[in-house]
C-alpha cells in the first residue's frame, strides 16, 4: 500500500508559476514510476509528466519546456514545477505511483489559471 499526499495547488494568473508536491508513504526508490496526471472538467484524465526510479522523465507535448518533474528521495517527495501557466492548464492534478500490478493515486489538487 502506498499513500500519496499532495499539496501546492491554487489560483494563479496566466504566465505565473506553481509547484505541486506529492509525498509518498513508501520509499520512492522502490516505486517504478511516479507521475502527475490531470483532469479538466468534461475531459479524460491525461498524463502530464512522469519520472522513473532511474530518473528518466517523460512529458506531455502540451507542457514540454514549461513543466519540470523532480524528486527528493530524502523526503520521499515528487514535485511538479509549473511555469508559464496557461488557462488551459486548469484542472485537478493527481499524483500517481506505479508498482508491478499496482497503481496508487493522490487525492487531487485543484489548479486554476485565470486569463
Amino acid at each position: 500500500q502506498v499513500q500519496l499526499v499532495e499539496s501546492g495547488g491554487g489560483l494563479v494568473q496566466a504566465g505565473g508559476s506553481l509547484r505541486l508536491s506529492c509525498t509518498s508513504s513508501r520509499n520512492i526508490f522502490s516505486i517504478n514510476t511516479m507521475g502527475w496526471y490531470r483532469q479538466a472538467p468534461g475531459k479524460q484524465r491525461e498524463l502530464v509528466a512522469k519520472i522513473t526510479s532511474a530518473a528518466s522523465t517523460n512529458y506531455a507535448d502540451s507542457v514540454q519546456g514549461r513543466f519540470t518533474i523532480s524528486t527528493n528521495s530524502a523526503k520521499n517527495t515528487v514535485y511538479l514545477q509549473m511555469n508559464s501557466l496557461k488557462p488551459e492548464d486548469t484542472a485537478v492534478y493527481y499524483c500517481n505511483a506505479q508498482l508491478p500490478r499496482l497503481v496508487f493515486w493522490g487525492q487531487g489538487s485543484q489548479v486554476t489559471v485565470s486569463s
